[in-house]
């Protein structure tokens, strides 16, 4: 069956999804096919599928589209890995996670959410965690409210590792070390450090490690064993090394017209298949401008 050139198979049966366009698709070869995959150009129930294993169950549509997916569409907004409960988007900086009283239509949310609807008008979209507007890096969203509940329920398990990046004012004496405090935000909603428990405040853990340093700033990655709000900036702070760019925290220089915080790699176990999924972006072309590349340790 074909819709709009598109060609349109109906699953009888359970299956691999390889071994079944093999079968279903007598014109195309193996390696055509891995092609189809690659290209995010199969699409199970609307929803794009590159692994070659991927388990179709009687019932299913499978579509294979004629063009590839245009993901540069999204200006802003880059989409690392999809499937039909998740889609995790590397954001830019300037853009805002979610909607506020001031900016309603240009955040991730909506850019994704438009996204995925352009392709299945009944798909949804779910918030999972938020990055700060001038942070950039990896986020998640789930494409139902169970796999939202689900992982903001379990995100200290799911989670197995978060890294970021830094360029932070100074010379970060320790080459790394880790940091604990008890954050909490107060009435003109600025998030502050404490040594010692207090009331409504909550541990954070940063273990950092320094990459490089120049004249006057230093590359840092700060691995977080806890997400409290605006940790990676306060821990920074406190450590007399503010991150650049960020004001409200300390900073007195801008040399990157932006906040200097990049959030570089989630690792996380799948709620569904249970598989480790590791979400990799890489440090910023600007940041690593400000350091000697035969500095630079990977």
């Amino acid at each position: 069956m074909k819709e709009k050139g598109n060609i349109i198979l109906k699953v009888k049966e359970q299956n691999e999804l390889m071994k079944f366009l093999i079968e279903n698709l007598p014109g195309k070869n193996r390696n055509n096919i891995k092609s189809l995959l690659k290209n995010k150009q199969v699409l199970v129930d609307r929803v794009p599928v590159s692994q070659f294993n991927h388990v179709i169950e009687p019932g299913q549509e499978i579509m294979i589209t004629r063009a590839r997916l245009q993901e540069k569409e999204i200006k802003g907004i880059k989409i690392v890995y999809e499937d039909e409960y998740l889609v995790a988007v590397e954001k830019a900086s300037g853009i805002l996670s979610i909607a506020t009283d001031k900016e309603r239509e240009k955040t991730a949310y909506n850019m994704v959410k438009n996204y995925v609807k352009s392709r299945n008008p009944l798909e949804k979209l779910f918030i999972v965690h938020r990055l700060d507007r001038e942070t950039s890096g990896v986020m998640i969203f789930a494409k139902t409210e169970e796999m939202q509940q689900i992982l903001q329920t379990n995100w200290q398990d799911m989670v197995l590792e978060r890294i970021y990046v830094a360029v932070v004012e100074g010379k970060v004496e320790k080459n790394s070390d880790t940091i604990i405090s008890y954050l909490k935000e107060n009435s003109a909603m600025v998030t502050f450090s404490s040594e010692k428990e207090i009331e409504g405040s909550k541990k954070a853990i940063t273990h950092y490690t320094v990459l490089n340093r120049s004249r006057g700033f230093s590359l840092v990655e700060a691995k977080i064993e806890t997400g409290r709000k605006n940790q990676i900036r306060v821990h920074m702070q406190t450590l007399g090394h503010s991150v650049v760019g960020d004001k409200k925290y300390g900073a007195t220089t801008n040399p990157l017209g932006r906040l200097g915080l990049h959030a570089k790699s989630i690792v996380f176990k799948h709620p569904k298949t249970g598989k480790v999924l590791s979400f990799q972006t890489g440090i910023p072309v600007k940041f690593l401008s400000m350091f000697k590349k035969k500095e630079f340790k990977k």
